[in-house]
């Protein structure tokens, strides 16, 4: 017999006690017969401690409805969406109830709505969103004060967005894109999401992108051998903004990529998401600095994989205008997408 998780023993613990002494309340307060008066006092989630009122609530949670005249419930709904309920965890005074997982919380009509064989009555209550992601971060990275950026991802309800701790007007949102405008002194600084469910913060910083939909600075970039595809414009496949790099390459052939110098002193590494096309497990590639004097070879897979190099290991360099790469995999050739290639901050 599989034995019970503790969690779960001592939720279940927590949630009978509760129950037990709101019943009690209840019995006491009504001399054991149910009010007549249907009434929404206030919602809280179930958990350990003070019960907390609060005016929103997450998908999947457990919550308790406190008030009077529930001994009759028949329906309650979250946003219109009609929630199963134990009507063994039902009192005239409490009801224990979970969010169901499928309740819609954009474009909704944001209340709890309790049905019993008297009556109805509503109460205000939002059920959130999950915390926000950022999917393919935000474009373009390297922008400067007054331009508008487009961030990526998903759960975007009602987003706050900030550069550091300065918070810009957002221009549109929907659940899977914003638009705002960079405020000033924006550089070098994280962009946050925040909504009410939690925040979720950029990986790449403002101005530190060699790749972003577009080589950054770019003064020439070529194949070895002048036939192999070298494509900056790939839209099919991507880790971060519309585009990635797209290389075509022959066995151990390799590429150049030139840019105009640029001051790294505030970078602590070279950064950058790679992927193979081919399923081959031995699929790898070499990034070479420094004129060759530093080369280091990088495994990665069919997913989209984040490398992330040390100055450190290639030299401590102050500037950077220069990055070759070579096909290492040892299999004939590979196609290699490459995206969100830049640096990042100390």
């Amino acid at each position: 017999m599989k034995k019970l998780k503790i969690k779960y023993l001592l939720s279940f613990l927590m949630i009978a006690s509760i129950f037990s002494v709101l019943s009690s309340c209840s019995n006491d307060d009504n001399n054991g017969s149910a009010s007549s008066v249907l009434a929404i006092e206030s919602v809280s989630k179930s958990e350990a401690g003070d019960l907390v009122a609060t005016d929103f609530g997450f998908a999947n949670n457990v919550y308790i409805i406190k008030g009077s005249g529930f001994s009759s419930v028949q329906k309650i709904y979250f946003n219109d969406t009609d929630t199963y309920f134990n009507p063994t965890l039902v009192t005239d005074t409490a009801i224990f109830v979970t969010i169901d997982i499928n309740t819609p919380y954009a474009n909704a009509s944001n209340e709890l709505k309790i049905v019993t064989k008297t009556g109805s009555i509503t109460y205000p209550f939002v059920v959130a969103p999950p915390a926000p992601v950022l999917l393919y971060g935000f474009t373009p990275i390297n922008a400067a004060e007054g331009d508008v950026v487009t961030i990526y991802g998903n759960f975007f309800l009602e987003p706050v967005v900030t550069f550091g701790t300065t918070a810009t007007p957002v221009i549109s949102s929907s659940l899977t894109e914003i638009k705002v405008k960079v405020p000033a002194n924006s550089n070098s600084k994280y962009v946050t999401v925040t909504t009410i469910s939690g925040s979720a913060t950029s990986t790449s910083a403002v101005g530190s992108a060699l790749y972003d939909d577009a080589l950054q600075g770019d003064t020439g970039h070529w194949m070895w051998n002048g036939a192999d595809t070298f494509d900056t414009n790939f839209t099919s496949d991507k880790a971060q903004g519309l585009k990635s790099i797209k290389f075509i390459f022959g066995g151990w052939n390799g590429a150049d990529m030139k840019f105009a110098s640029r001051d790294v002193s505030k970078y602590k590494a070279f950064r950058v998401r790679v992927k193979s096309i081919s399923t081959n497990a031995d699929a790898s590639i070499k990034f070479v600095f420094g004129g060759w004097a530093y080369q280091i070879t990088k495994p990665f897979s069919t997913d989209w994989t984040y490398i992330e190099i040390p100055f450190s290991e290639i030299g401590n360099p102050t500037t950077f205008d220069q990055l070759t790469l070579q096909e290492s995999g040892g299999f004939g050739g590979n196609t290699i997408l490459m995206d969100d290639m830049g640096f990042v901050l100390k």
